[in-house]
């Protein structure tokens, strides 16, 4: 009877102590989502976006957070709330002081940390210290930028020659003879492109799926899919789990796994530690550059590694979006032929099979105009990027309205609104694809400078001051050489117009699939 009692007794209390604890951390957390929703009360937001995150997971789930977050900016104006926490801006001029070089405010690592692909261990992208980053991205700065690559453009164009060979020989239609070409899924064979790309000037040695035609080993698929996993964590804000000691590993993909992303990684390892074990004189490349300034180790891998995913992802966007809107507006693709065309005749190319350089596609105004049009109207990255204010807050101006920004607040940016949508800057047919916008009469008053703001915001597509794209180089190599490449040797056409392609948005980068094409081979 008496022990009885006793365990009665204890099972009372036991009882009682989980719904006192309970009830102290509801109320520690209603708390502090008080103090959250108060800080920010003056910035107005979707309904709910004070008290809670539903809104930004529904929004990072659906795939289509860049117009989530472009409706919000349009609806509330050009600094607004999108959670507790968290603040979206438009606003070229706030963005840029967020992100000067000597800018006080930092990574968030509620974005950033969701981004690794290995638990606990950073990259340059996903670095949250600044002097930690800053000092990572000066021993990779020359690599990016090609001071030390001597072979970086040509072994660009050695990738492009194999993308036109392969659609020439695959499936494109002979000209003017009737036949009707073989579909090619343009998506692809631009991932293939990007992916050969940048293992080839990143690791000295290209994956050759362009040569193969197919995915080989299934690395883009694997990508793919761990983006879209790392996505639904994000937005279910479950990504903490992976960084959990233990359990991180085990959710985490493996260099012991037989496919995959996890195998992709073994693979990348395998060829940063045969490089390392060579002189950097042998090769220079972008390796040896990281090598020589003083990459070494786990941080070599983890840099080679996030180039391969970043550096393809993001160019293939680019290179498809450009595409696309060259196909869908007939008046912009027979201009931009006509001046390949014209700078084919005057010599400024090499006859085919060579490759148009870097410096002469530079000078053709509408080819830039129309790449330039093309990142504008569809930026190729859009995500939140968060920041964090510093200790003390910030006072900044929008729109000629002072704000306040408490000192631990997040704050991104609306990469739709301040690019497509941004009608003060860009016309009131903002949202229209028009290069020639890109062209303005200097004569008339405040042009030339209201075009110097155009360039400006532009640019900030590949970000800005101490977080520029180190890969911008790269980047806009490829870009103007595959444009001009594609569309002086073939004459292309959606297959499906009212269905051009498949586009999801997995943590700021588009997977796009499914874009079909009829190709002819022009004489």
């Amino acid at each position: 009877m008496f022990s009885d009692a006793v365990d009665a007794a204890l099972g009372y209390a036991s009882r009682n102590l989980v719904y006192l604890t309970l009830s102290i951390a509801f109320c520690y957390f209603a708390a502090e989502r008080c103090r959250q929703y108060w800080r920010l009360r003056h910035f107005r937001g979707p309904f709910s976006t004070g008290i809670s995150w539903l809104w930004h997971s529904k929004a990072v789930i659906s795939g289509d957070c860049h117009t989530y977050y472009g409706d919000v900016t349009a609806q509330y104006g050009s600094i607004a709330r999108v959670a507790p926490n968290h603040l979206i801006t438009s606003s070229p001029e706030l963005w840029a002081h967020i992100n000067a070089v000597r800018s006080p405010y930092s990574r968030a690592g509620w974005y950033y940390h969701a981004a690794r692909f290995d638990p606990g261990k950073d990259n340059v992208f996903t670095e949250c210290d600044n002097d930690k980053h800053d000092a990572r991205r000066k021993k990779m700065a020359s690599g990016y930028a090609g001071k030390e690559n001597p072979e970086l453009e040509s072994s660009i164009d050695e990738h492009v020659q194999e993308l036109v060979h392969l659609i020439r020989s695959k499936y494109a239609a002979p000209a003017s003879s009737g036949r009707v070409s073989k579909p090619m899924d343009l998506a692809s064979k631009i991932q293939y492109l990007t992916l050969d790309v940048i293992s080839g000037v990143g690791l000295g040695q290209s994956f050759r799926d362009l040569k193969a035609d197919t995915d080989i080993n299934d690395y883009l698929k694997a990508s793919e899919e761990g983006l879209r996993i790392a996505n639904l964590s994000f937005g279910l804000g479950i990504s903490w789990l992976r960084d959990v000691p233990i359990l991180g590993k085990a959710i985490s993909p493996s260099e012991k796994d037989e496919s995959g992303f996890g195998r992709m990684m073994a693979e990348a390892r395998k060829v940063v530690s045969s490089r390392t074990e060579r002189s950097t004189k042998e090769r220079s490349d972008m390796l040896a550059s990281f090598i020589r300034h003083g990459l070494t180790g786990d941080d070599l891998f983890q840099e080679a590694f996030e180039q391969i995913l970043a550096g393809s992802d993001t160019t293939a966007a680019a290179l498809r979006i450009i595409m696309l809107y060259i196909m869908s507006h007939p008046r912009v693709y027979a201009k931009l032929q006509a001046e390949i065309d014209d700078a084919v005749k005057a010599g400024k190319a090499p006859a085919a099979p060579g490759i148009i350089s870097d410096a002469e596609a530079r000078t053709l105004p509408y080819l830039s105009a129309v790449i330039r049009e093309g990142l504008r109207v569809h930026p190729p990255v859009a995500n939140l990027f968060s920041r964090v204010a510093p200790k003390g807050g910030d006072v900044v101006i929008v729109d000629g309205k002072e704000h306040f920004i408490p000192g631990g607040t997040m704050i991104g940016y609306s990469a739709f609104t301040m690019h497509r949508n941004n009608t003060k800057l860009y016309g009131e047919d903002s949202t229209v694809f028009r290069p020639e916008r890109w062209f303005v009469d200097e004569s008339i008053p405040g042009e030339q400078e209201r075009l110097a703001r155009m360039y400006k915001t532009n640019d900030m597509i590949f970000g800005h001051g101490r977080w520029q794209c180190l890969g911008k180089v790269v980047a806009m190599l490829e870009i103007h050489k595959t444009i001009f490449e594609l569309l002086r040797n073939f004459d292309f056409a959606l297959t499906n117009p009212h269905k051009p392609w498949e586009v999801f948005n997995v943590m700021g980068l588009f997977a796009i699939s499914n874009m079909w094409v009829d190709v002819h081979e022009r004489r």
